[in-house]
């Protein structure tokens, strides 16, 4: 649906994007993490044509971009302009007005499928953080794109709110959309991001299915009556490649693929341990996000 080749992006002596290339599956969820600074928005106003590239090029569906191609991209890109006097269908007929994306008749559709239907004749100025931007993704989907770019969905919400638009967006990808998101809230991308490309000042150092960036080693979690004895016998294990002991358990880290809980256990065993915990633990997103952008 979308693809990035070798963009580069300078402001000065700062360099933003650093030749970055990666392609978006069609029907997936991909997420575009990086801490701040590392060019996540440039890269996101870059394809949707509102900066230019310094150098390399993009496609969408396989297309050099163009106002027609533009118009079955939903964006929300920056916090919207709302009229805080105005309801939220007469802020959409005024969005629709302006983008010539959908008709009138697409204004319903859009406050059903983010269930905003019921407060459809409230004021602006009456809706919670979460309403308005479900307003914002509604104002997004006038036209019925085939793809939503978000910048930050759930930026300054309460609990509440993400969860909210996490439900949207997985209820969107049903739908059919695919969904380009970037954001630093790294639990809510691992639960409903397909994929995800992550940037480090303005380089992509990670990029693929989410689980394939996750599973770049075993994980294993032990537990016994001595930890600090498991964690001296796990050093020479054969494959080990780390041990990290906490407070209660102990983790280590194997080549991909090759853990095997029976031999752990047989091994731990044979040399007088006996274990009360073991568990093959897959690396959350949080800690892999930490390696991969604090070294």
């Amino acid at each position: 649906m979308l693809s990035v080749s070798h963009l580069v992006k300078h402001y000065g002596k700062i360099h933003a994007l650093k030749g970055v290339s990666f392609e978006v599956p069609e029907g997936s969820v991909f997420g575009i993490l990086g801490p701040n600074g590392s060019g996540k928005t440039t890269l996101l106003s870059i394809v949707l044509g509102v900066l230019s590239a310094d150098a390399g090029n993009y496609e969408w569906f396989g297309q050099t971009a163009s106002p027609a191609l533009r118009k079955q991209i939903g964006s929300l890109l920056e916090t919207p302009n709302f009229y805080h006097y105005l309801s939220a269908v007469n802020n959409l007929k005024i969005t629709q007005s302006i983008s010539g994306r959908g008709d009138l008749s697409a204004i319903e559709k859009v406050l059903q499928q983010v269930n905003l239907f019921e407060r459809r004749n409230s004021k602006f100025s009456s809706y919670s953080l979460g309403i308005e931007q479900r307003l914002a993704i509604a104002a997004a989907l006038l036209g019925d794109p085939k793809i939503l770019v978000l910048d930050e969905p759930t930026n300054g919400l309460d609990p509440v709110g993400i969860a909210e638009i996490r439900s949207l967006i997985l209820a969107l990808r049903d739908k059919g959309h695919t969904i380009i998101m970037a954001s630093h809230l790294l639990d809510e991308v691992e639960k409903v991001c397909s994929h995800v490309a992550i940037l480090k000042t303005g380089t992509l150092v990670a990029c693929g299915a989410v689980q394939d960036v996750l599973a770049q080693e075993d994980m294993v979690e032990l537990a016994a009556s001595d930890l600090q004895q498991l964690a001296a016998l796990l050093q020479n294990m054969p494959g080990v490649q780390s041990v990290s002991v906490s407070a209660q358990s102990i983790s280590i880290s194997l080549p991909r693929g090759s853990a095997r809980l029976d031999e752990i256990n047989r091994y731990c065993f044979d040399n007088g341990m006996v274990l009360t915990h073991l568990m093959l633990k897959r690396k959350r997103l949080e800690e892999k996000f930490f390696e991969l952008t604090h070294t």
